[in-house]
């Protein structure tokens, strides 16, 4: 899996190192569906405190296509984290639709609560 970063923020060697480690972490286990992994982060209003920062993943994968997750929050790690996860989340959700109609024919039911 290739992780490809993206920020303009002047901390961004240390965010790097952040985001690789925390994207191989959480996408270990989808490696094999996820080639390629592109994040950005940015600061919406600069230095001044508040829900400002904001993390944008796309996923590439061959079977499933692209996978776009955008989250703001109050800290790089947690905005960081919650991108990521919802990200795994999606592409295992897309991944079970593609392989259901592969297997029967027939699309899978949508997702109910």
């Amino acid at each position: 899996m290739e992780v490809l970063f993206e920020s303009r923020e002047p901390e961004r060697e240390s965010l790097r190192a952040l985001t690789l480690m925390r994207a191989r972490f959480l996408l270990r286990r989808l490696a094999w569906l996820a080639p390629l992994v592109k994040v950005r982060l940015s600061d919406t209003n600069g230095p001044r405190a508040g829900m400002d920062k904001h993390c944008t993943v796309e996923v590439h994968s061959q079977s499933c296509g692209r996978v776009i997750v955008h989250t703001r929050a109050r800290s790089w790690r947690s905005a960081l984290d919650g991108a990521l996860s919802r990200a795994a989340r999606l592409l295992m959700r897309a991944s079970r639709r593609v392989h259901a109609v592969k297997r029967t024919g027939q699309p899978a039911l949508p997702f109910q609560r």
